[in-house]
C-alpha cells in the first residue's frame, strides 16, 4: 500500500477524534455537515489568482478551462480536517489519472490567502504527495480569493471555521454538486464520470 493511501486510511479512522479536536471545524450545523450531495448554482468569475508556482492564472480561463472540476478548500496550517480532504483528493486524482489535466481538473483553494503564499501551497501539496498534473493549488490577493470562496459557499471570516465541503462541477454547463462533510474518493469519482458521460451524450 503506498504511503498516502495509508495516510488516508489512518486519517479516516481518526476522523471522529479529529473533528472533536478541531472545534471550529466541527462547529457547523449537523444538518449541513450530514446533508446529502445536492445540486447548487455557482456563479464564479474569471478571478486573477496565483498557482503553486507563483504563476498568474485566471480561474475560469486558465484553470477550469471548460473542464469538469473537483474543488476543495483548505489552509496549510491546518493539521486535522484539511489533510483528510487532501488525502481524498489525492485518491481522486489517482482514480482519474487518464482524465486529469485533459477533461478533468482538480483544484485546492486556500481560505487563508494572508498566510498561504504560492510557496506554502506548493510545500503543503508536497507533504501530501500531490501531483500537479491536472491539479492546481490556488491562492492570491485576499479580495480575489474571498470572492471565489463566496461564490462556492466556502467563505468564512475565520479560516478555521470554513465549511467542510467538496464541489464537483461541469464548468461548460455550470452544473455543480456540493458534497458536505467528508465524501469518499469513490463518490467524487462517480460524480465526475456522470458529468463526463453526460457530455458524451450531448455530443
Amino acid at each position: 500500500m503506498i504511503p498516502h493511501r495509508r495516510q488516508l486510511l489512518a486519517l479516516t479512522a481518526l476522523l471522529p477524534l479529529l473533528a472533536r479536536a478541531h472545534g471550529d471545524h466541527s462547529a457547523h450545523a449537523p444538518s449541513k455537515r450530514d446533508a446529502p450531495p445536492r445540486s447548487v448554482k455557482v456563479s464564479v468569475g474569471d478571478a486573477p489568482l496565483l498557482d503553486q508556482d507563483g504563476r498568474k492564472v485566471r480561474l475560469r480561463t486558465d484553470v477550469m478551462a471548460g473542464r469538469v472540476v473537483v474543488i476543495d478548500f483548505v489552509y496549510t496550517t491546518c493539521t486535522t480536517i484539511c489533510p483528510i480532504f487532501t488525502a481524498t483528493m489525492t485518491s481522486v486524482h489517482e482514480r482519474l489519472a487518464t482524465h486529469a489535466g485533459n477533461d478533468v481538473q482538480l483544484i485546492t483553494m486556500t481560505v487563508d490567502p494572508a498566510r498561504d503564499t504560492p510557496q506554502r501551497m506548493k510545500e503543503y501539496a508536497a507533504r501530501h504527495s500531490a501531483s500537479f498534473e491536472g491539479w492546481s493549488f490556488l491562492t492570491g490577493a485576499r479580495g480575489d480569493v474571498d470572492a471565489v470562496n463566496r461564490a462556492f459557499g466556502a467563505y468564512t471570516p475565520k479560516v478555521d471555521d470554513h465549511p467542510p465541503m467538496v464541489l464537483v462541477g461541469d464548468t461548460a454547463s455550470d452544473q455543480w454538486t456540493r458534497f458536505y462533510g467528508f465524501p469518499s474518493a469513490a463518490e467524487l469519482e462517480e460524480r465526475v464520470k456522470q458529468f463526463l458521460a453526460a457530455r458524451k451524450g450531448q455530443s
